[in-house]
């Protein structure tokens, strides 16, 4: 790993912990992309007066679904899906206006919360900007929150308005009407059925459609619109919190502004003729500001899903094609999980070869590693070799952005190799609008998240309980602190205790305590090396609360005291348990199994029937199914002070057990 000669950014006042500014803005931070553009509004109007007959969101015809029936019984959901059919920036822009003016007919007022709970569609991008033009702050929940999180999100914004798809509403909505009292208007963005049998009688439920034709009507577009300035909320982006409440990030339109602009200019050469692939939810902030990077400079964006991206992805019916062979995008940001499945994938075809054609391709890749790293490229083999992997994701891509999750090592230097296209690195947090680092993109060093974007600066406070200071050598080490004007106006509705990872420096300039250890290398770029609180985020981008599941563990009698582990490389959740001694010779006596507690500890099959019993008390207590452990390890001795395992308190020693169960964390995430 030599990391690029060229410094990415610096300490402006020479001190260890910084701060840290990418060196083209030691001098000050920069907050927009162009003069007078300052809010989302006003990007995409610009973009319309700039491309407008260009295409802008592009959405693949379904052309049949079918049920496919696996060996083992099970039925699988096929489609067979046509050409794009594209909007231009003009059309998008008059379909959002005319929603926009449309969901005030039905009494949405500005600077009144409206909520969004979608997959990722053109649809979403379209409800967006109506809201960002009239001045309704959007209230975004991902798809995956519980039905809890979910009316907890709406109950708090006291939203009266949501945007939603039919099978959303079907699937996750509807059961929980009856807690959100508040809600009024349902607007649903398919063209669906006009009557809604089975709902409540005080919700009204509107075609996306029908609202766009109210707002149409000459008497409607005649009413004078208030534009947000850029101090106004745009989002109210909901993020599971570390307490298992999820918490809602207000984000300004300044703050989004600022991390496109840094995130923008680490991407060379951005332009129209770019095509960029959407199929991460927009509920997050790295697909929200990666899209509005798109619309601010002309790009056409086509919508996928994890589950057609691919010819091999598991929706798309052999022998037809998947999104990115069709659409050929030039660029794409994806989270670590789905660069692993492509890795996977292709390192399971290798397998498949014969001897001769798998030989030629470990030769062309060590090769190719090695000229990387020399800086020079390797157009002989990018073509014979690896032309094919490329071409997994349409053979066009020229930028990936991976951020999210950390990224393996492994796959980070595949993806370089094999997709012939530069692989960025970033770290950024919904707290600071996603943007924090990117790095450069000829920096072919794993493991590194890059330097401090133009938007925003980095320091480093010392945590000294884990042993983490500025003095360190041979890097500065702390935990990181990023300032800016991306960096979001706090938490929806919380209280002082919640608010103190924010704080205001002197200059008025906005700070936010990530929670994260890095340490910065002699080029200015970070990494990250550890975490200070108790979250861990899953390849997938789901977040695992390890004290939230703990604690609903614990309600299963079997259980004594119980550390759930998870980590961002590994797809499942594992757990660390003591039992309960009484309820465990009951267990065993059930099943007429015999032996010590030590015996019992070690047998697999009453393994299988605790893990069987705590996955029940879990699904019990509402936990989601990627929260629950799926392999388990008994620990015959209890957990005590004196085994440094907990702490006086009997608060879990994280680290402590991670070391003392090290084997076993191997053994069950297999052997790798």
């Amino acid at each position: 790993n030599n990391p690029s000669c060229e410094s990415s950014s610096r300490s402006i006042l020479g001190c260890p912990e910084g701060p840290y500014r990418a060196v083209c803005a030691s001098k000050s931070l920069v907050a927009v992309l162009r003069p007078g553009v300052d809010t989302l509004d006003k990007i995409f109007a610009y973009a319309a007066t700039q491309f407008p007959h260009r295409d802008c969101l592009g959405t693949r015809e379904v052309i049949s679904e079918e049920d496919e029936r696996q060996s083992n019984g099970k039925v699988f959901k096929k489609v067979v899906l046509g050409e794009y059919r594209w909007l231009s920036y003009q059309e998008a822009i008059k379909a959002a206006t005319q929603l926009g003016g449309g969901l005030a007919q039905l009494g949405q007022r500005p600077k009144t919360n409206i909520a969004i709970f979608c997959e990722t569609r053109a649809e979403w991008l379209i409800a967006a900007q109506a809201c960002f033009a009239y001045n309704f702050p959007l209230v975004t929940l991902y798809s995956t929150l519980g039905g809890p999180a979910i009316a907890h999100g709406l109950n708090e914004t006291q939203v009266s308005h949501i945007i939603t798809s039919k099978e959303l509403l079907e699937t996750r909505l509807k059961a929980i009407l009856p807690e959100v009292p508040r809600l009024q208007h349902i607007i649903v963005v398919d063209n669906t059925p006009t009557t809604w049998p089975g709902y409540p009688a005080n919700i009204s439920i509107h075609n996306m459609a029908a609202v766009q034709r109210l707002g149409a009507m000459p008497e409607n577009t005649a009413c004078e619109r208030k534009q947000p300035l850029p101090s106004d909320i745009a989002v109210i982006m909901y993020t599971s919190g570390s307490t298992g409440v999820p918490k809602g990030v207000m984000i300004s339109h300044s703050n989004v502004i600022a991390s496109i602009t840094g995130i923008a200019e680490r991407i060379p050469n951005l332009s129209e003729d770019d095509t960029y692939i959407g199929y991460l939810p927009l509920a997050h902030v790295l697909e929200l500001c990666a899209e509005h990077v798109c619309i601010a400079h002309g790009c056409r964006i086509g919508y996928s899903s994890p589950q057609t991206l691919a010819d091999q992805s598991t929706k798309i019916k052999k022998g037809s094609k998947g999104d990115a062979s069709i659409l050929q995008p030039t660029l794409m940001a994806a989270v670590p999980e789905i660069m692993d499945r492509i890795y996977k994938n292709v390192m399971g075809k290798v397998e498949e070869m014969n001897s001769i054609q798998r030989t030629l391709f470990i030769l062309a890749y060590n090769y190719k590693l090695d000229q990387l790293a020399k800086g020079r490229s390797t157009p002989l083999c990018d073509r014979l070799v690896f032309r094919k992997v490329r071409a997994l994701l349409g053979g066009r891509t020229r930028v990936l952005l991976s951020g999210g999750a950390p990224l393996s090592a492994a796959t980070q230097r595949f993806m370089n190799v094999c997709l012939c296209c530069p692989v960025g690195q970033g770290y950024g947090l919904t707290e600071t609008c996603g943007a924090g680092t990117i790095c450069e993109l000829w920096d072919y060093s794993t493991g590194r998240v890059g330097g401090p974007l133009v938007c925003c600066e980095i320091k480093l406070k010392d945590w000294t309980e884990g042993g983490y200071r500025s003095t360190d050598k041979p890097h500065p080490r702390g935990e990181i602190l990023i300032g800016g004007p991306n960096v979001t106006m706090g938490y929806y509705k919380s209280n002082a205790k919640q608010q103190e990872d924010f704080f205001v420096d002197e200059n008025g300039q906005r700070w936010f305590c990530t929670g994260d250890i890095g340490e910065v290398h002699g080029d200015g770029c970070l990494k990250i090396i550890d975490r200070k609180k108790d979250l861990v985020k899953l390849p997938a981008g789901e977040y695992v609360s390890l004290g939230k599941v703990e604690a609903a563990l614990k309600n299963c009698p079997l259980v004594d005291n119980i550390c759930v582990y998870a980590s961002s490389d590994e797809t499942y959740v594992i757990g660390f348990m003591v039992p309960n001694q009484r309820q465990l010779l009951a267990l065993a006596g059930q099943y007429g199994i015999r032996g010590s507690r030590e015996e019992l500890c070690n047998s697999r099959a009453i393994e299988e029937l605790v893990l069987k019993a705590i996955t029940e008390a879990a699904l019990t207590a509402q936990l989601e199914r990627f929260e629950i452990p799926r392999k388990i390890r008994l620990s015959s001795d209890p957990w005590t002070p004196e085994t440094g395992l907990v702490t006086d308190a009997f608060k879990l020693k994280r680290k402590e057990l991670k070391t003392h169960y090290k084997e076993d964390i191997e053994r069950m995430y297999g052997g790798k």
